[in-house]
């Protein structure tokens, strides 16, 4: 979103709406190509068994339900055209985090020259939960070797620094809706907006049933689809 004009808590939900309205339309080929669904199946989590999706208990044996989705989006305005946003998020994955990892681009002067190896792109990590955090991960040169660059993080924890536990989401709201501060609760244009952008992803998969769910195990970071909707532009998932 773009600054807002003040923090009123109508001025900042004004600006979300504005990225919503925002992102650019997907028709079918899009969808088809750019967006991943899955369902889990049997796994093993924290080194026990768990059973599939489908194997839950209320859910039918034949369920086509999501438990996983991975896509990939683009902002059509001024500030953000050309910058793929990915987004990926499921159930009974490899570990519990809400996480956003901004990459930075590369610059088109390499000045450790061509003997150097592949470089990592800096990544600004901003963890939301379970711990609140911010990670910045730069390469760095190797002292006394020659065009040797290693990654490394710079990490800030709120926890560690201030010596405090931070209350549950749901807590907070509520002592906002005491003192009447509307500002993270959503307003009903950004519902509507924020529908726009998946009923078409929606309608898509409901015309096409899936055929290959269950699609990953439990305990992994989703079905292979999903690697490889970065992997074919040269990118990669970033895992905690």
């Amino acid at each position: 979103m773009e600054p807002p004009i003040g923090f009123e808590a109508n001025f900042i939900r004004d600006e979300k709406v504005k990225v919503f309205r925002s992102i650019q339309p997907m028709d079918r080929d899009y969808i088809d190509r750019y967006m991943v669904r899955g369902q889990y199946g049997p796994g093993i989590i924290g080194g026990k068994e768990v059973v599939g999706y489908r194997e839950e208990k209320g859910v039918a044996p034949d369920s086509a339900v999501q438990t996983f989705f991975a896509g990939k989006f683009h902002i059509a305005n001024w500030r953000w055209a050309g910058v793929p946003f990915y987004v990926r998020t499921g159930k009974r994955m490899a570990k519990g985090i809400t996480e956003i990892a901004i990459e930075f681009h590369q610059p088109p002067l390499r000045l450790f020259g061509r003997t150097c190896d592949v470089l990592e792109p800096n990544v600004l990590l901003l963890t939301i939960q379970p711990e609140e955090k911010i990670s910045l991960c730069f390469g760095v040169k190797y002292p006394h070797a020659a065009n040797q660059i290693s990654s490394i993080y710079m990490n800030f924890s709120y926890r560690e620094t201030f010596q405090t536990t931070f209350h549950p989401a749901y807590e907070r709201l509520l002592l906002d809706c005491i003192k009447g501060d509307l500002t993270l609760f959503v307003r009903e244009d950004q519902i509507e907006a924020m529908w726009e952008v998946v009923d078409p992803i929606i309608a898509r998969w409901e015309s096409v049933p899936p055929r290959n769910f269950p699609n990953y195990p439990a305990g992994t970071w989703g079905p292979p689809e999903a690697s490889r909707l970065l992997e074919e532009e040269g990118r990669r998932w970033i895992t905690a």
